[in-house]
């Protein structure tokens, strides 16, 4: 049979490449392609999408979740995924094949892959925290701590984050991501967006801790140098959810709640249009790892949030 004269590549989910938390119900699906050969007016005649519950499942060209059998048309961005319903934290294999302008099939693509995030509000366990009631715009940023202890080995543990204004995330003293200023800003009485990364490699079975800087971003925009205006949403504060999963099928989740101690760190001062006061001599050896000494810190408040929607962001 005659070959193919295009191929597909950089497969995506929601415009992102293997994204870790979508929300959508029904993903949208989009691949580009590649051409094989110098010949003019090479188009794509028709595709056929498989997704599905294992790459193992896939690499047998089952596609369990969805099949879509051959479409014709030259669609190849904004494809709906309309498979079988999926559920929050759900795993999907994927994979594409398509017809050229002869009518001849590609081989299929390279599997590719995306993760449901949480899709409703019961998914999260965890609370919004603050460093207690009284702190004043003008008070110098807070650092969080929680140790915790993993009795069995891990096989995947994934993170969702939201720290506002701006959040650095460290899990036994290494920087999760390499994101500078996270999340990104909106209205945050309609929308608070979160972070989620893939920590399996930083933790360990045994002893663990996790650590989260905040800054103001704009969500509290405090003034007192520069400034276009000056308002706040209230104090900084977070909400974050670490799921892990066992080797053996259990989970354990760690959540922010009262649990959780806080203390003043070393920016002093923070502000969006107003720059930044890092002192070094505040800064406390350590305190994002397990083992630190955290007897001297404070309980954290329990906060209802800003009011928006948390929403992931890709």
């Amino acid at each position: 049979a005659a070959a193919s004269e295009i191929g597909s590549a950089r497969l995506r989910c929601e415009y992102a490449d293997g994204p870790l938390a979508v929300q959508y119900i029904r993903p949208r699906l989009s691949w580009s392609n590649e051409a094989k050969s110098d010949k003019r007016g090479l188009r794509q005649s028709a595709y056929q999408v498989l997704v599905a519950s294992a790459a193992d499942e896939l690499a047998r060209d089952r596609g369990d979740l969805w099949d879509s059998g051959k479409v014709d048309g030259d669609a190849s961005i904004q494809v709906e995924y309309a498979g079988r319903p999926l559920a929050s934290r759900q795993r999907c294999f994927w994979k594409v094949r398509t017809w050229d302008q002869d009518g001849q099939p590609s081989l299929w693509s390279e599997p590719s892959r995306w993760t449901m995030g949480p899709l409703t509000p019961d998914d999260w366990q965890a609370k919004w925290i603050q460093a207690g009631s009284n702190n004043s715009a003008a008070s110098p940023m807070p650092i969080f701590r929680r140790g915790f202890e993993l009795s069995k080995p891990v096989r995947r543990a994934m993170l969702y984050v939201s720290g506002l204004g701006q959040h650095e995330v460290r899990l036994n003293g290494q920087k999760v991501g390499q994101a500078v200023i996270e999340p990104s800003w909106s209205n945050y009485r309609k929308t608070c967006y979160y972070r989620t990364s893939d920590v399996t490699a930083l933790l360990r079975q045994g002893e663990n801790a996790i650590g989260v800087m905040l800054g103001n971003g704009m969500y509290n925009v405090v003034g007192g140098r520069y400034i276009k205006f000056k308002g706040s949403f209230g104090p900084p504060k977070l909400i974050c959810q670490l799921e892990v999963e066992h080797a053996d099928g259990s989970r354990t989740v760690v959540t922010s709640d009262g649990s959780w101690k806080w203390s003043d760190g070393p920016i002093r001062f923070s502000c969006t249009f107003g720059g930044e006061d890092y002192d070094a001599r505040e800064e406390q050896s350590g305190w994002g790892a397990a083992g630190f000494d955290d007897a001297a810190w404070s309980a954290v408040s329990d906060d209802v949030g800003p009011g928006g929607r948390l929403r992931s962001e890709i």
